[in-house]
């Protein structure tokens, strides 16, 4: 288990009285240590000391092995993709095998590079070349053409999906809070996004009046600003998804988070009426202005709950590392604590531990471990998973061929050894 205090909510009571003791919490996976908490008499501020009280709890995580599933299943070709971008970002995209050896520890390949070719066939070819005139020449690896292929199919799905790309970017520009992002730290998340690795130079100069980059990517004081507002985009999925409740019932349906508690998750009497007020609380659009909203004010909480609700929605798996979403904290006006957002709010959010890092998780974005609200660009991940599959098969369609012709062999040596045997027998008598 593991205990991650949540950081003090903005509270302001006019008078106080007797301590508030809400008792043992063993059953909950929830402490309360109130040492010095306090009632207020005016009614009025009731809510306030709930916030007050559920602001200094300690939060229990919990493992959710389902949701942690699911990056288990993407390890293989996570793995496999970052093998392929370091060759397709080498010049003329080749590399002698021994420099892509070295770089091992920067991929995360925990076996050499020649047994993961060996486990993973058809995606390079393998030929001899120098490195240097007069040398003798060395094993390099190029992609396959299978691989072309992919990449062809994969430029083909992006340039097919660019409005909901630029979509995508604008979005992030427009929850920002000055319409502006650096474009290095949007150059970082381009693959969470669905963004081409080139999307500063060959997609944003053919929308003008949406974007403007000033500087130089990459030198650090490069930014991506907004040059106009689209009320189309200004809508998130939360009232997206309210409104078309509403159409189809004919009944007005108010925006509001979808809460499932992971099972065996249990509440305590005041956590379960704390989050019913909180979610009483008016939807703050992550496209609304919020300058006027003091920065640990629960309306705050609220609309930094439907900034990562609409960052993790417009996300590709529809789940981000948390350091990377730490990286817009200025933009976005995320407070220090950001990260106790996913554990406070548990029913919506799941931060995952798998493999050391912290990853924020949309809960109503999968069933068990499948992800169910798929993005259009994840057609570009199931191309690739199958790309892998094919080369999966022929290597194990080759060991069983070998297999049986070492069977084969065996059956033959001992074939010609029991003949052998008889003839001696023969001869003695």
């Amino acid at each position: 288990m593991r205990c991650l205090k949540i950081p003090t909510i903005y509270c302001y009571l006019k008078s106080f009285r007797g301590p508030l003791h809400l008792g043992s919490t063993s059953a909950t996976n929830v402490s309360y240590p109130l040492n010095s908490i306090c009632l207020s008499v005016n009614s009025r501020v009731n809510f306030w000391t709930q916030l007050a009280s559920i602001s200094s709890l300690k939060v229990v995580w919990r493992k959710d092995r389902h949701l942690d599933q699911a990056i288990e299943n993407d390890k293989v070709w996570r793995l496999s993709a970052r093998v392929v971008k370091e060759v397709l970002n080498e010049p003329g995209q080749v590399i002698p095998l021994r420099y892509l050896e070295k770089r091992r520890e920067r991929m995360r390949l925990q076996v050499n590079v020649k047994t993961f070719l060996n486990r993973n066939p058809g995606l390079f070819d393998i030929y001899l070349d120098r490195i240097k005139p007069k040398t003798e020449p060395v094993p390099f690896l190029r992609p396959s053409s299978r691989l072309r292929c992919f990449l062809e199919e994969e430029k083909q799905i992006k340039d097919e999906n660019e409005p909901l790309i630029v979509a995508k970017l604008c979005k992030l520009l427009m929850m920002s809070r000055d319409k502006v992002v650096s474009a290095d730290k949007l150059l970082h998340v381009k693959r969470d996004f669905g963004f081409s690795d080139d999307f500063l130079c060959s997609l944003v100069p053919k929308y003008p009046h949406l974007f403007r980059l000033v500087g130089s990517p990459g030198e650090g004081k490069s930014f991506l600003e907004l040059v106009s507002w689209n009320t189309e985009y200004a809508q998130s999925v939360i009232e997206r998804r309210a409104e078309e409740e509403s159409k189809l019932t004919g009944i007005r349906v108010r925006p509001s988070f979808n809460v499932k508690l992971p099972p065996g998750f249990f509440l305590k009497k005041e956590m379960r009426e704390w989050t019913r007020d909180w979610m009483e609380l008016p939807y703050i659009s992550p496209y609304a202005d919020v300058s006027h909203l003091d920065q640990a004010s629960p309306e705050m909480e609220k609309r930094t709950v439907g900034v990562f609700h609409e960052l993790l929605s417009l996300s590709i798996l529809k789940r981000v590392p948390v350091a990377t979403l730490g990286k817009f904290r200025e933009e976005y006006r995320f407070s220090n604590a950001f990260s106790s957002v996913f554990t406070r709010h548990s029913g919506i959010f799941y931060m995952s531990l798998k493999g050391g890092i912290e990853t924020a998780i949309l809960r109503e974005a999968y069933h068990e471990s499948e992800l169910i609200d798929r993005d259009p660009l994840l057609a570009i991940k199931d191309k690739f998973v199958e790309l892998l599959a094919e080369g999966h098969h022929e290597r194990a369609e080759l060991l069983r061929l070998r297999k049986e012709a070492v069977q084969r062999d065996m059956e033959m040596v001992s074939v010609r050894n029991s003949g052998a045997g008889l003839n001696e027998c023969d001869e003695g008598l």
